[in-house]
């Protein structure tokens, strides 16, 4: 019989800046994280006829050539809150005003390119101000620093076991990156992103980290009910200037689409060197009822206007989704280019249009300004 037994609501998941900085966040993750990794082998196997005295050799050999790239995932709240300023374990280590951040503030500033991230908007902040912008009214995340062909790294602590009795074991995996971001808009649930990524290797540490950035773990106020999610639906010519729609489900999925490079010397366990960006891709889609209503705009012109457009290529459409409503706290996520596919009804009790988006850039060079890329998201604590 085992010793001791590790149970999944006692894991503490905790991020390093860089692989060497002195800063650790301790992320909120939800249940059914995960975090692996696997080996690439070859086999070699023996195909020969009978030798003459009924014996025919059948065995075969494994050989390790390397080591898959580390996989990771979990799922965190969306929870953004206004910090105190030069509080102990707080984000503002530098200034005096209190300013607007999110629990996985982190994970945002690596998904969008930032080659670090500082504990504060302070005199560390001009690597990534370009990823996460704080200031006294809100916070925000946009991909104008995310035209690069490797993205920040930093390094990932899954600490298994209770705080108050028996032996923690910490796992640590190196050369962390954040491949996926997907919202979901669960209608009764509170808002959720599903993170997953990768990293170099996993190992086990002696001993787990403090985490010296603690503010806004404790607080209650700051979740965001899905319920109250909006979507307002802009166009231009030839569609109408806005639609009606109320949403009764969607997701938003934003991908690095990072690939892994590896060496493949004969004759040694190779480890995966680094990555590589692909396509920067955000794309989802939405749910609403098939309404008609002459005053309104509705879901049913939507569909209308998308079918018959059979001279538009490209089709232009702002989506803003406003998660959690008008009122703090929310994120809003706008989308300024989005080409919709034509809606497809759903046939049940009350009939629906599900429609799928592409959030396109302004252009194939987007430049250096945050409004010409697919998205932008402004997150306010209350």
């Amino acid at each position: 019989m085992a010793d001791q037994l590790y149970f999944s609501r006692d894991t503490k998941v905790y991020l390093r800046n860089g692989s060497s900085g002195s800063t650790y966040w301790e992320i909120p993750v939800l249940d059914g994280f995960s975090f692996s990794q696997a080996t690439n082998t070859s086999e070699i196997t023996l195909n020969e006829m009978d030798n003459g005295s009924g014996k025919s050799r059948r065995s075969r050999q494994m050989f390790t050539d390397s080591y898959a790239p580390a996989e990771w995932s979990f799922s965190t709240y969306m929870r953004p809150f206004i910090s105190t300023a030069a509080a102990s374990g707080g984000w503002e280590d530098t200034g005096s005003a209190a300013q607007h951040h999110a629990m996985e503030e982190p994970l945002w500033a690596y998904f969008a390119g930032a080659p670090t991230f500082a504990a504060s908007n302070g005199s560390t902040a001009s690597a990534w101000s370009k990823s996460i912008t704080n200031s006294t009214s809100n916070m925000i995340v946009d991909f104008a620093d995310s035209e690069v062909a490797a993205l920040g790294t930093f390094e990932l602590y899954f600490v298994l076991g209770a705080a108050s009795s028996g032996t923690k074991t910490t796992y640590k995996m190196t050369g962390c990156v954040v491949n996926e971001a997907s919202i979901d808009f669960d209608i009764d649930g509170i808002a959720t992103i599903n993170w997953s990524g990768f990293g170099t290797i996993i190992t086990e540490e002696a001993a787990a980290p403090t985490a010296t950035i603690t503010e806004g773990i404790a607080s209650t106020s700051n979740f965001i009910r899905n319920r109250l999610t909006s979507l307002a639906v802009t166009s231009a010519s030839p569609f109408q200037s806005s639609y009606g729609l109320t949403l009764t489900g969607g997701n938003i999925t934003m991908s690095n689409n990072i690939t892994f490079l590896t060496p493949e010397t004969l004759g040694v366990v190779n480890q995966p060197l680094g990555h590589v960006t692909g396509t920067r891709s955000v794309s989802g889609n939405f749910t609403c009822y098939l309404e008609h209503d002459t005053a309104g705009n509705p879901s049913t012109d939507l569909f209308e206007d998308i079918i018959e457009a059979t001279s538009t290529i490209t089709n232009s459409f702002g989506l803003t989704f406003t998660i959690g409503g008008s009122s703090a706290p929310k994120c809003v996520v706008a989308m300024p280019q989005c080409h919709l596919e034509v809606p497809t009804h759903s046939i049940d009790d009350v009939i629906s249009l599900e429609t799928n988006f592409h959030a396109l850039p302004a252009s194939v060079d987007p430049g250096s300004t945050d409004t010409n890329y697919e998205a932008k998201i402004t997150y306010t604590g209350a």
